[in-house]
């Protein structure tokens, strides 16, 4: 014996069916949200206005003609090595995870020779970012770098 298909029971199926893909939607959502690290700023149109400052520094940085290349040792810590900085600079970086659950820190650096800076406490494994800052003079250059 056979039942008829009638309007409610594809009803049913419209209903359900839709209902499965809203769930999902909204599930995948609410992962995507949770798990962004990146930069986000509070308020874009005044980010926007600040644009044109940010790029005028940004070349003010490359006239000083720095460059550092920052990898990590066997014990963790960042090494950092520059050409061109003054010896009297002072290096710091900020630190954050590109992906996964936010997490921030800093790193002081120590100059162990010339153009050799070692970071003063090891950085826990996995993917980095680091906002490099070398500070002289009252001159600032920001470098980013993405760390292993």
């Amino acid at each position: 014996m056979q039942r008829e298909f009638t309007g409610k029971h594809m009803t049913m199926i419209l209903v359900a069916g839709f209902g499965i893909v809203i769930a999902v939607n909204f599930y995948m959502a609410s992962v995507a949200i949770g798990g962004f690290g990146g930069v986000v700023v509070e308020n874009s149109y005044v980010a926007s206005q600040k644009f044109n400052g940010w790029l005028a520094e940004a070349r003010e940085t490359e006239k000083l003609g720095y460059s550092a290349d920052l990898t990590r040792d066997a014990d963790g810590r960042l090494v950092v090595e520059t050409r061109g900085v003054p010896d009297t600079a002072m290096l710091s970086a900020e630190l954050r995870r590109p992906l996964g659950k936010p997490e921030d820190r800093s790193a002081l650096f120590e100059q162990v020779a010339e153009g050799r800076y070692v970071s003063t406490e090891p950085l826990p494994s996995g993917r980095w970012i680091a906002r490099l800052t070398v500070e002289t003079g009252g001159r600032r250059w920001v470098d980013e770098a993405e760390v292993r």
